[in-house]
């Protein structure tokens, strides 16, 4: 059984995740100690558990050590099944980051996998649900990736209650070398290309996401980014709002907060996605941390970022141990480029 320091680098969830799911990759047994050892409340938190439940009963995993609070895991994969599961996290945890423990390992799969998962779709600390669909899943289409996601219903902290759907179709990963793509100043955006975003609000009056739209379209715009914004008012079980900006690779979002100014909202998450906008990089610094297992799945690929988060160098540490590749990380004009073959 192979060992891993869960507290190395960025020492979160992710580590754990991407060990779970290349772990199922592999069918190597994987003891992952120290879990976040190192956060105010260390151990396996509910997101986490239910995280490693699914990834569980999907590749009929042994496991010990799942339980609230447990700086100590084992999982010992048996096969990749496929079939049709439903989770519910029970809190507001982040739907998106359940599915990053599963994504990597979902290629691999014997049949399809049909997911319907209830729980956090815009919360803090995670990509939101829409930059996975706008960011993550078109780069890894370009590696061959067969997946797609259907928002249901959004849900927000504290309630949750968001719901998703995802199939995944067994494929084959390719190798792919992202490169930047031309975004000009002062163009419309066009169909695929350009700037756009989704500003959303539930349970609130209608000018709440029509002022963080707005808020974030005249921010893009004075740096000379026009933005086209679809805006949704919903009626859902949890109350809250958030916007999320996608261009390329990039992304950019913010969460509504009582007593946040719905501009302030909107500005956030202009701001994020400028600093891409500016380095013009291949990737943004979140996507570049994700795309680190498939990139070592699939070989022969790469991109540039303009910073090598602490945790994508955590993603790329704990990938190289189970997988026995090794990532090449060079800086290039003021951009890093990260590479595996």
């Amino acid at each position: 059984m192979m060992e891993i320091d869960g507290s190395y680098g960025e020492g979160g969830g992710q580590l754990v995740r991407t060990a779970v799911a290349l772990s199922a990759v592999t069918g190597k047994a994987v003891k992952i100690r120290n879990i976040r050892k190192n956060r105010p409340n260390p151990g396996l938190k509910q997101q986490h558990m239910k995280a490693l439940e699914t990834a569980a009963r999907i590749c009929e995993a042994r496991v010990s050590g799942l339980f609230p609070g447990s700086t100590e895991f084992s999982f010992a994969p048996v096969e990749i099944r496929g079939g049709k599961y439903d989770v519910d996290i029970g809190t507001a945890g982040s739907i998106t980051l359940l599915l990053q423990c599963l994504m990597p390992a979902l290629p691999f799969a014997k049949e399809k996998v049909e997911l319907r998962v209830r729980g956090g779709t815009d919360v803090a600390w995670s990509p939101t649900i829409d930059y996975l669909r706008h960011v993550t899943f078109p780069a890894l289409e370009q590696m061959g990736y067969s997946g797609r996601v259907t928002l249901k219903e959004r849900g927000y902290y504290p309630k949750g209650g968001g719901t998703v759907s995802a199939s995944f179709e067994p494929c084959k990963l390719r190798g792919f070398h992202f490169r930047k793509e031309e975004i000009r100043t002062g163009e419309a955006p066009k169909e695929g290309a350009g700037i756009h975003g989704v500003s959303h609000a539930s349970n609130l009056p209608p000018h709440v996401p029509s002022r963080q739209a707005e808020a974030a379209r005249d921010r893009l715009l004075e740096e000379g980014y026009p933005a086209e914004m679809e805006i949704q008012c919903l009626e859902a079980f949890s109350t809250g709002s958030g916007i999320t900006l996608w261009s390329g690779y990039y992304g950019g979002s913010a969460l509504g907060k009582k007593g946040l100014p719905a501009e302030k909202v909107g500005r956030q998450a202009a701001e994020e996605i400028l600093p891409e906008l500016r380095a013009g990089a291949a990737v943004d610094v979140h996507l570049a941390d994700q795309l680190i297992p498939y990139m070592a799945l699939a070989g022969n690929s790469s991109y540039t970022v303009r910073e090598l988060s602490l945790h994508a160098a955590t993603n790329i540490w704990v990938t190289e141990q189970i997988l026995g590749v090794k990532f090449r990380v060079e800086e290039k004009e003021g951009l890093f480029e990260v590479s595996v073959d």
